[in-house]
């Protein structure tokens, strides 16, 4: 066994510490650039990594912890020049969602087992080299994803904006969907309060204020700071909004309780939250993936989307240990890292460097900010997240694309979003398998010159022998489909032979093939016969390890050749002839009605 485990650690290609390349040559003009791309993203990060922590509805220095340690550690063993790492909206909603459906769980004492989960799944996935599979995840089903997840995130914080609290209702589940929340709002709104409304108002007005007036100053926070320093010097006036005063934090709270593993309650936790790890780690490889492809696009560089998921899997595993939440890959800070001219992973490690010290240093402070403040912030965060052009763009496209967004969002509306993403991506495979399983089988005749040759339709005697050429993919979700048209084939009692042309027949499979032995049976049993020809290399070799070729006979399967593609017809036609006893034959090829003309 530890012989097969080592040949999977030596086939992934993965490097125990890539950061050392980076640190040949590092010079004061690069430290330079990562200094003060460092410094401009930490002043993004502290603030909104509160936001996140806000919007999983776990305490602030879970954000901030996370944000510091997913930073430091990721670029250590990222391939990944400008991707930060740390917890993102999506990913924090999904936290939300999971446990406001189950609020008998304690979302903060599971957490560490949680990541520990998270960080599992994601390097063993590194090391069979599971991202190089991201490729085929549909994009419509993120943009899908994360537009439902911001939109009720925005929904979400109204509460706060408002000053309210929501009415309780029996049963979690119904309570964290659109419906249930706006249900909760509509009720709640006679608690309102006036001044987190007035926090919010103001919140809004300074960002937006700042953001056209200083675009490139750190708005987030300083509309974060302004504003809290405001509500607190109108305490003395009465001004009371409702703040995080129970959620200062010192340095003994960014340890938590660690999992006891010899508890007869993990198992079962761990049980529970299999789902939900699955999903954020999903999640978060697809977020990760595309941010540092996207920004590899823009300098020029390829990036090893399983280095980056080793980086991501280990960086959660460090967030287990002091208290963080579900880090993933920054598509904001990621985004300013690389204009603020990042040139190295130096410029993350300093942004966490320099949230690890913010935290340490505002614990005390947290206990001022207003809710509404954050909220608000919180809600212009998740906005920047919902693009108009991306959604007309999945809606316009096909009709599949439209299809998998509409079910995707809808569902992120409807059922916890661990469950919607999955949905989505089941969807749009389902859509492809439907367009990628539809074999074509054409009508052939030899023509007069002697050439194997797409028949005319007017061919349509009682032929004794019929050769289908098959045409693509006969995997699993062809295999109906293929042997429906093949007796659709045999519908003419004259039909003696059947030649199956194969040559471009590809990715066979059990399914597949278990249809054809079935076919062969039914055939013979009605005193007909198969022959096979033009199968290629990997075609025969999937029919001969599945016995097959015992079964039909090697006489009965003649191989392709590259050479002269028609020489095994023509072979497979004298052999129909033999069975038959005669030299010559009505031949007919099967035309399938379906097939556009």
């Amino acid at each position: 066994m530890w012989g097969a485990v080592r040949g999977v650690v030596a086939d992934s290609r993965l490097e125990p510490f890539p950061l050392r390349r980076t640190l040949r040559g590092y010079g004061p003009r690069t430290f330079r650039a990562d200094l003060k791309a460092g410094v401009t993203v930490a002043l993004l990060g502290l603030p909104q990594s509160m936001a996140f922590a806000v919007i999983a509805g776990l305490p602030l220095h879970y954000g901030i912890t996370c944000t510091a340690v997913a930073s430091i550690v990721g670029p250590m063993l990222a391939n990944s020049r400008h991707t930060i790492l740390g917890p993102t909206n999506a990913t924090a909603f999904m936290v939300f969602s999971y446990f406001a459906a189950y609020p008998n769980l304690n979302a903060v004492a599971l957490m560490p087992l949680l990541l520990l989960m998270m960080a599992a799944l994601m390097i063993v996935g590194a090391y069979i080299r599971i991202a190089d599979l991201a490729q085929y995840i549909s994009r419509t089903v993120v943009v899908a994803y994360v537009t439902g997840a911001a939109l009720l995130t925005m929904v979400n914080q109204v509460k706060s904006l408002l000053g309210v609290t929501l009415v309780e209702m029996e049963g979690g589940g119904a309570a964290v969907t659109l419906p249930g929340t706006l249900y909760r709002l509509a009720l709640s709104l006679g608690s309102l309060r006036w001044e987190s409304v007035a926090c919010a108002i103001a919140t809004f007005g300074l960002y937006t204020l700042l953001k056209y007036l200083r675009p490139n100053w750190p708005v987030f926070a300083l509309t974060l700071t302004l504003i809290t320093a405001l509500s607190a010097s109108l305490h003395p006036l009465g001004f009371a909004p409702p703040t995080f005063a129970d959620q200062s934090f010192g340095l003994g709270d960014l340890i938590p309780v660690f999992p006891d593993f010899a508890s007869r309650n993990t198992l079962p936790n761990m049980s529970r939250l299999f789902g939900l790890a699955m999903a954020l780690a999903f999640l978060a490889m697809l977020e990760s993936t595309a941010m540092a492809r996207t920004l590899a696009s823009r300098s020029g560089r390829r990036v090893d989307a399983n280095q980056d998921l080793l980086a991501l899997g280990v960086a959660n595993l460090s967030c287990a240990y002091l208290s963080g939440m579900a880090a993933s890959g920054s598509l904001t800070r990621s985004a300013l890292n690389f204009d603020s001219g990042a040139r190295t992973g130096i410029s993350s490690i300093i942004s966490g460097v320099l949230c690890l010290a913010g935290a340490l240093t505002i614990g005390g402070a947290v206990a001022e900010i207003p809710k509404a403040t954050l909220a608000a912030l919180v809600i212009l965060a998740a906005l920047s997240l919902i693009h108009r052009r991306h959604i007309r763009i999945c809606m316009n496209a096909t009709r599949s694309d439209a299809v998998v967004f509409l079910v995707t969002f809808i569902a992120t509306m409807l059922v916890p979003l661990h469950v919607a993403i999955f949905t989505g991506v089941g969807v749009s495979i389902l859509l492809y398998l439907n367009k990628a399983s539809r074999p074509t089988l054409v009508e052939y005749a030899f023509n007069q010159e002697g050439q194997l040759a797409e028949a005319e339709r007017g061919l349509r005697q009682h032929p004794a022998i019929s050769i289908v050429h098959v045409e693509g993919d006969l995997f699993f979700g062809a295999a109906d489909l293929f042997r429906t048209q093949i007796q659709l084939a045999c519908a003419d009692p004259n039909l003696s032979i059947i030649i199956l042309r194969l040559k471009n027949a590809r990715h066979l499979d059990a399914t597949s093939v278990m249809a054809l032995a079935e076919l062969i049976q039914v055939v013979r049993a009605d005193g007909r016969d198969i022959i096979i020809s033009g199968a290629m290399k990997d075609v025969y070799r999937v029919l001969k390890n599945a016995g097959i070729v015992e079964l039909l006979g090697r006489q009965n399967i003649f191989l392709g050749s590259p050479t002269n593609p028609n020489l095994s017809t023509r072979n497979a036609l004298k052999r129909a002839q033999e069975i038959l006893g005669r030299t010559d034959a009505d031949v007919h090829i099967f035309f399938d009605p379906n097939k556009a003309r």
